[in-house]
């Protein structure tokens, strides 16, 4: 009978092991988790209601979101940021998709020239955004002369493109058109961005079938109509996932704003994320930076919403 009973406890205890394998298995990844990713996001919502007094917390509920949303200051970023992706993602994906064909065409040295175009994207930000500050910088800029050329920036000194205001607004309210700072931040950026864009693309076009393609070149279809009806749907999808990551990075990448135009000239490339930087480290107001910290999020959360949707429209 003992022997019954222990017999009969082991093999409860080793399947009450087996079952909750998988739990301890990623115990250490789920804890690493909660240290550096929940933990932060919920005490951000909790720094969001509160307001630094004389060295101590206060609780003000959503008071720091008000005074964050009152101003226009945060209209104006929000508007350059929407401006700024716009810009951004689609020069990027143009660009990617150009190069991607061109080397998904199996010339001689394509190998090497892959290597060459993805030497930006193991740059950082700050470097990428220093270097081409130098490019622009007012008297002795790489680029700075062609850019203060009259005859072809307009009388009578050209554009200065770090110091330049941005052109009177076309809506009032809103800053558009850009200001050449912003349109230079999104060269610069689309630059460093276009390498990794550019593999995924090629990987997703060595995909597509090349039978397909031939038994549509047999019955008829030009190579435009091919392109369109086969071989763009089946890298749409890719795409999709280049555009999510184009996207979320977009929001929230400092480093080439403030490396490249801190900000200027003005507030003409202060995006959500320099702001959110000037407002928690600038003026050491937490509160206030928490509370854009969480709209921030709820941007990005929309933004993987809207991915997925695009994603599952595209499978369909």
């Amino acid at each position: 009978m003992t022997g019954s009973r222990s017999s009969s406890g082991v093999r409860i205890r080793q399947g009450f092991f087996s079952r909750t394998l998988p739990f301890w298995l990623l115990l250490p990844t789920l804890i690493v988790l909660a240290a550096v990713q929940f933990y932060p996001a919920f005490y951000s919502i909790f720094l969001s209601t509160q307001e630094f007094q004389a060295g101590n917390m206060k609780y003000v509920g959503l008071r720091n979101y008000e005074r964050v949303f009152s101003t226009s200051t945060f209209s104006d970023s929000l508007f350059i940021t929407f401006a700024f992706l716009a810009g951004y993602a689609t020069l990027t994906l143009v660009s990617s998709f150009v190069v991607a064909l061109f080397l998904n065409r199996k010339l001689r040295l394509s190998s090497l020239y892959l290597t060459v175009i993805f030497i930006p994207w193991v740059l950082s930000d700050v470097i990428v955004g220093l270097v081409f500050r130098l490019f622009v910088v007012p008297d002795y800029g790489l680029l700075s002369s062609f850019f203060a050329d009259p005859a072809l920036f307009g009388p009578p000194n050209g554009v200065s493109i770090l110091t330049t205001p941005p052109p009177p607004q076309v809506v009032p309210g809103i800053p558009l058109p850009p200001a050449p700072a912003l349109i230079y931040l999104i060269f610069a950026s689309a630059w460093k961005a276009v390498p990794f864009t550019t593999v995924l693309i090629l990987a997703a076009l060595q995909t597509v079938p090349r039978e397909i393609l031939e038994s549509a070149s047999i019955d008829g279809a030009s190579a435009f109509n091919s392109f369109r009806f086969i071989t763009f749907p089946l890298v749409l999808p890719t795409m999709v996932v280049a555009l999510f990551n184009l996207t979320l990075g977009g929001v929230n990448g400092v480093g080439m704003v403030f490396s490249l135009t801190n900000g200027g000239p003005g507030t003409a490339t202060e995006v959500l994320s320099f702001l959110l930087y000037t407002i928690g480290f600038g003026r050491l107001e937490f509160g206030r930076a928490a509370a854009l910290s969480v709209f921030m999020a709820v941007i990005n959360l929309a933004l993987i919403l809207f991915t997925l949707r695009l994603s599952r429209t595209g499978r369909a």
